[in-house]
């Protein structure tokens, strides 16, 4: 049989990473297969008419997406045929994804995909995992275009620091009157004219890669905010379950940051946590899960998980930006986080780099600040920048990802020497407060505490869209060029850098175009800032 090289599939062993041996033949191990989408040139002209403005975006439903862009019957047979003949069996197939997860054993894949699975040791534990590229059939050549899960390691990190790890992490210099403060995100909300409403009819979608939350400890927390708990739902995602460590410091510090975060700023809406495994094929099933789910139906997506494109295979990052585009032709806002390591996004071999999804031209890159506040109005904004060991904004320009028509003509202003025009995608797109030390009051595991980071700053992104989706009575949808053509629409933050880059006036590599004016995103998108009728009726039955 004919085989050809699966193009984006090449692997490289982790940084520090050494073998131990083989894998298990007999391990048994599920993998997401991705096919081509049908009348993919009809969708891609569909997504460029809303990117380029081209009259009133009409978004499409999950139903008739699935019908007209999912999976062509005749290639999922194929690759079931496939399947069989190597003794794999079909655990699931969903057309609107576009996946097929097939299920054998270690040997059953190598000798399917032509690959050798090991066992590697590393600095953070160990993994199973293959260098190199898949194979596939020679006539399923452009019928398959990702293979992910046959290698199994940590594929992603979230985005959060405490503000307690930072302080004994870090020596600061301080200016005077900087003095650390923390909020509550009703506070921040405010502090940004977040137009009044509760995110009623609207649902949230959380994206989770371990952890979990304590529903004791969410009503505990909303009562104390006086907003009522929020509707929160667990999804299991290959198997993965919301299952709480114990850590604060570790993922559930995530999961119940981004829960009370979006909560707290749309506490009527129905709020979806995706939880999946911490791989390639998790993260990505996770992501097409809750875009093409029919129950829940979310109108916004909260990421606050990623890491350097570098540390990603290229099929990985095509099939998630071809999510996203489907996302935006269903009107769904993605929010991800843009990194909590500067510039360098804490490659440790050097050089500038940018987080992955973070950096997908069809996600809403989320930057981070420092906000200081005087008496009861904002006093100052500058860019979030700790330090190599306290954290820093994300951002600069992908080495993968071509640059987007909206963000033509822009230039990135290195924090040494003059500016440079912007060759290919600039990440962030917006930013938010994010530094631990004017941090968000959380509770995590049952303990009241501070955290920052850019994982902050996507929830309340997609805590403030759920609010305008609720105000305007429709999905926002896909906001980069709308954004980037109404720049007024945010607060420039011209000051400070987050390593290599300097913040400065109009879209930067910091900050991106800044953090949100709350009143002015609700005019540019035609809706008013006023409390919804129903709302203020609500309010007032619970006094």
């Amino acid at each position: 049989m004919d085989r050809v090289i699966l193009k984006g599939s090449k692997r490289t062993r982790l940084a520090q990473a050494r073998v131990r041996g083989n894998a298990d033949p007999g391990e048994r191990l599920e993998v997401s297969i991705v096919v081509r989408r049908r009348a993919a040139d009809a969708l891609r002209a569909r997504v460029n008419a809303i990117t380029l403005g081209a009259g009133p975006a009409q978004f499409m439903n999950r139903t008739e997406f699935a019908e007209r862009h999912g999976a062509d019957p005749a290639d999922f047979q194929a690759v079931r045929d496939f399947a069989a003949g190597h003794g794999l069996s079909v655990v699931q197939a969903q057309a609107a994804r576009r996946t097929m997860i097939l299920s054998g054993t270690v040997a059953q894949f190598e000798s399917a995909f032509g690959v050798k699975l090991k066992r590697f040791d590393h600095p953070g534990g160990s993994y199973r995992g293959r260098t190199g590229s898949i194979e596939l059939p020679a006539h399923l050549e452009g019928i398959i275009e990702a293979v992910l899960g046959l290698d199994n390691r940590p594929q992603a990190r979230p985005h959060f620091r405490l503000a307690t790890a930072v302080a004994r992490g870090a020596r600061r210099t301080r200016r005077a009157g900087s003095a650390p403060s923390s909020y509550t995100p009703l506070q921040i909300a405010a502090l940004y004219g977040f137009p009044p409403a509760t995110g009623q009819g609207q649902c949230v979608a959380i994206i989770e890669l371990g952890g979990g939350y304590r529903p004791d400890d969410l009503s505990q927390y909303f009562s104390n905010l006086k907003t009522g708990t929020p509707s929160v739902i667990a999804v299991s995602v290959d198997h993965a379950q919301n299952a709480p460590t114990g850590n604060a410091n570790g993922p559930d510090g995530e999961v119940m940051l981004d829960i009370e975060v979006a909560g707290a700023i749309a506490p009527a809406a129905h709020i979806a946590v995706y939880f999946a495994p911490n791989t390639d094929a998790g993260f990505l099933d996770a992501i097409t899960t809750a875009i093409h789910d029919t129950t829940h139906q979310p109108s916004v997506i909260s990421i606050s998980w990623g890491s350097a494109e570098s540390t990603w295979t290229s099929q990985a990052m095509t099939a998630m930006d071809e999510a996203f585009q489907a996302a935006a032709s269903l009107g769904i806002t993605v929010c991800v986080a843009s990194g909590d390591n500067g510039s360098s996004d804490g490659v440790a071999a050097g050089g500038d780099h940018v987080d992955f999804p973070a950096s997908s031209p069809f996600a809403l890159g989320c930057g981070g600040t420092r906000l200081q506040t005087a008496g009861s109005g904002k006093a100052s904004e500058v860019v979030w920048n700790d330090g190599p060991s306290g954290g820093a904004s994300g951002g600069g320009s992908s080495a993968f990802f071509a640059l987007p028509s909206w963000q033509a003509g822009l230039s990135v202003k290195p924090r040494t020497g003059r500016p440079t025009p912007l060759k290919n995608r600039g990440v962030p797109d917006v930013s938010g407060d994010a530094d631990p030390h004017s941090g968000y009051k959380v509770r995590v595991d049952g303990t009241d505490t501070v955290i920052g980071g850019t994982s902050a700053v996507a929830p309340l992104w997609a805590g403030l869209i759920a609010r305008l989706n609720q105000l305007a009575g429709k999905p926002s949808g896909y906001l980069n060029p709308m954004l980037y053509q109404n720049t007024g629409s945010l607060r420039d933050i011209t000051q400070g850098n987050n390593g290599d880059y300097a913040a400065a006036p109009g879209w930067d590599a910091c900050t991106g175009l800044g953090t949100p004016n709350g009143s002015a995103l609700a005019s540019l998108l035609g809706v008013s800032s006023r409390t919804p009728r129903r709302d203020r009726s609500a309010r007032r039955r619970s006094r």
